[in-house]
C-alpha cells in the first residue's frame, strides 16, 4: 500500500521545526524529444523538470525567481540529488511534486518525487539552491523580502 503522504529529503536536512512543507503538482506527458532510442526518458531532462515544479511553486507563492531577481538576488542551484526507481517512457503522463522545505538560512531547500499515472513513484530528488547578491556573493542572511514571506509562513498565514 502506497503512503498517503510520502516525505522525501536530502540527507542533510535536518529538522523543520514543525512547519508544514509548501507545495505544488505539475502534470505532464513524456514527449517524443525527451526519450531515448528505446523510448525510455532520457536521464538529462530530470534537472528541467525539477525547474518546472520550482517555477511552478514560486509562482503560486509568490517567491518566483523573477520575485528574486526584482529584490537584487539570485538562486543558483548548489546541490542536486535523483535517485531512479523506475523508468518514464515515451506517452506516459506523470506528477511532479515539489515542495519547499522550511529553512532559516539563506538558502532554498527543495524536495521532489515524481509518479506516473498509476500513482507509483518514478523519481524522487532534492535541491539546494544559495542566496546570492547581483555581484555573485554569497547571502548569510536570507533577503528582507524572504524573510518576511518565511514570517508569513511560520505563522501559517495563507500565502
Amino acid at each position: 500500500m502506497r503512503p498517503h503522504r510520502l516525505r522525501v529529503r536530502h540527507k542533510n536536512f535536518d529538522s523543520r521545526e514543525g512547519v508544514p512543507e509548501l507545495h505544488v503538482r505539475v502534470e505532464r506527458t513524456v514527449r517524443f524529444g525527451e526519450v531515448d532510442a528505446a523510448r525510455i526518458m532520457w536521464h538529462g531532462h530530470y534537472a528541467s523538470w525539477l525547474e518546472d515544479g520550482r517555477e511552478a511553486l514560486g509562482r503560486r507563492y509568490g517567491i518566483s525567481y523573477t520575485d528574486f531577481l526584482e529584490h537584487d538576488v539570485i538562486v543558483p542551484v548548489k546541490l542536486l540529488q535523483l535517485n531512479f526507481r523506475r523508468p518514464l517512457c515515451y506517452g506516459q503522463t506523470y506528477v511532479i511534486h515539489a515542495m519547499l522545505l522550511w529553512n532559516e538560512a539563506a538558502t532554498l531547500d527543495f524536495s521532489y518525487y515524481i509518479e506516473d499515472a498509476e500513482g507509483s513513484i518514478t523519481t524522487t530528488a532534492s535541491t539546494t539552491q544559495l542566496m546570492l547578491g547581483l555581484d555573485g556573493n554569497l547571502l548569510l542572511e536570507q533577503p528582507e523580502f524572504y524573510r518576511l514571506f518565511c514570517e508569513g509562513w511560520r505563522k501559517g498565514i495563507p500565502l
